[in-house]
């Protein structure tokens, strides 16, 4: 995983901005499938929002890349996201996350091929009241 950039390559620190469709974001959390990101949000949380999708990292490298974004709040399912390719951009998460507990941010593949499955969470962001 990558804080506030892209999923590079192999070494840690080596990914790129975080950008979709050549618009960069500052913030977000750079994964690549299959990737299970956990934060303990102790009930007070109110809502999760992020772009989920292929980033541009990825789509300038090959097409193939396909991931499905899922949210899961205390091991229940809240959202899961259509196919994500390069051609489809980002997906727009605004989530109701009262009483969650444990937030999971789950990305898996969606083609049988790992194979540029970078995903990014640009702007992820959860709102505490």
């Amino acid at each position: 995983m990558e804080l506030d950039a892209s999923n590079g390559r192999n070494a840690a620190g080596d990914g790129p901005p975080i950008a979709f469709g050549g618009t960069t974001y500052p913030k977000g959390l750079g994964v690549h499938a299959p990737s299970d990101v956990a934060y303990h949000l102790g009930g007070r949380a109110v809502r999760f929002t992020s772009l989920v999708g292929i980033d541009d990292f990825s789509a300038k490298q090959s097409a193939v890349g396909a991931t499905r974004a899922k949210v899961y709040g205390d091991d229940r399912l809240l959202l899961t996201t259509p196919t994500l390719t390069a051609a489809t951009g980002p997906v727009r998460v605004d989530l109701d996350v009262r009483g969650v507990h444990v937030l999971r941010l789950v990305v898996e593949d969606a083609n049988n091929r790992t194979s540029f499955d970078h995903t990014t969470w640009a702007l992820a962001r959860v709102t505490v009241s």
